[in-house]
């Protein structure tokens, strides 16, 4: 097919020519509407960049001690600020099945030292022997710690804790996250699919 065959049929459509192959004899070229496909190629390239949460998980016993649970917060923390949901834990062995409230109390301790970085999307219940509860980050707060780590040249969790002392009193704080964790509520997310499209291939010859 001529190019100029090629480019009446293109025009015909209200499409494009355009060169895929320049180095092939002959040259190949596709009939395609270029301003969609710069679209779909834009579209595709920010969603590749884009972070897709994942489920993290931090394991706590009734007995952590504060040493212990500040290494577990600290990484928390840093799942919370990349985006992630934290699935935070408390195992129980033996004798303390009869002390779970135990459990809860650490759960309790854990949101309220997390602070506004953290919020609750399932509250904590039982499955055999583990109390567990999913936490998900709060995008404006998130948002706060980052811009006051840009602004000191800190790290991203340090910067959540100077977060958590502006935005809120100890007690205030802690109240509301005690009443949040005897909340029962479940979050599921459907991720939605993109459709591509399809375009049509001449040879061109000259």
């Amino acid at each position: 097919m001529t190019p100029e065959a090629a480019l009446e049929i293109a025009r015909e459509g209200g499409l494009d020519l355009v060169e895929v192959a320049a180095t092939s004899r002959p040259p190949v070229c596709r009939i395609m509407d270029y301003g969609k496909f710069k679209y779909e190629q834009k579209k595709k390239t920010a969603k590749q960049k884009s972070h897709s949460a994942t489920l993290k998980e931090v394991k706590l016993r009734p007995g952590t001690d504060q040493h212990d649970l500040n290494f577990k917060l600290n990484n928390a923390r840093k799942f919370l600020m990349e985006g992630d949901k934290v699935k935070v834990t408390v195992m129980f062995r033996g004798r303390e099945m009869v002390h779970t409230y135990r459990g809860r109390e650490q759960l309790n301790a854990v949101l309220e030292q997390l602070g506004p970085i953290a919020k609750l999307e399932s509250s904590p219940r039982m499955e055999g022997r583990f109390m567990s509860m999913i936490l998900v980050a709060d995008r404006e707060a998130v948002a706060e710690a980052k811009r006051l780590a840009v602004a000191s040249g800190g790290d991203v969790t340090e910067a959540s804790d100077q977060a958590e002392g502006a935005s809120e009193t100890p007690e205030s704080g802690s109240d509301e996250k005690a009443e949040k964790v005897k909340a029962v509520s479940e979050a599921e997310e459907v991720p939605a699919a993109d459709d591509g499209g399809e375009a049509s291939e001449a040879a061109v010859t000259d």
